[in-house]
């Protein structure tokens, strides 16, 4: 109980923060954090908010799509089947969490619920996700990016990083 106290309070946190985040950035645009999103189909162009730095900006964008413009295919479908199988990926996620999850896993996997939670909220309260993080080497930019995907990301890299390593230490124990 107490475990399951501490991955749901992480999970809150991430969303809190990644929420919190893209309220501020709609409130400094609108005048308010309770906007309409964009029609399912419209993808601007981002809007400079601040250069920050040579090589990081504060932009504006809605993300309709995901990564690699995956699921184009399915018009005007395409958000509900985001949803739907975001929420799926999110509940086996969670659920292998809660239930079987090594310690090792644990705090990776609280990022990536965590961040894709918030992301998930975007797509069900707006269609689209708020994009606001811009990396760039002078004029080549990675693509506009959010608090909950900077989440995600490192979820994904620490999971896969001690997933190596357990396999490592027990691959050595075996030999040794």
């Amino acid at each position: 109980m107490k475990r399951l106290l501490k991955v749901l309070l992480g999970i809150f946190l991430i969303i809190l923060l990644d929420q919190t985040t893209k309220g501020a950035l709609l409130y400094l645009i609108t005048g308010s954090a309770f906007v309409h999103g964009p029609a399912w189909s419209v993808v601007p162009v981002p809007y400079l908010m601040a250069h920050v730095t040579n090589f990081f900006n504060i932009v504006f964008t809605w993300n309709p799509g995901t990564a690699f413009s995956l699921f184009r295919a399915l018009g005007d479908n395409a958000p509900l089947v985001m949803i739907v199988a975001t929420a799926t990926i999110i509940a086996f996620i969670f659920y292998y969490l809660v239930r079987h999850a090594k310690s090792y896993e644990r705090v990776p996997l609280v990022l990536i619920v965590g961040g894709a939670i918030g992301n998930l909220i975007d797509r069900i309260r707006f269609g689209a996700v708020v994009d606001f993080l811009d990396l760039h080497i002078g004029g080549a930019h990675w693509p506009a990016f959010n608090v909950a995907d900077t989440f995600i990301t490192i979820g994904v890299i620490l999971y896969i990083l001690n997933w190596w390593l357990a396999r490592r230490r027990c691959l050595n124990n075996y030999k040794g």
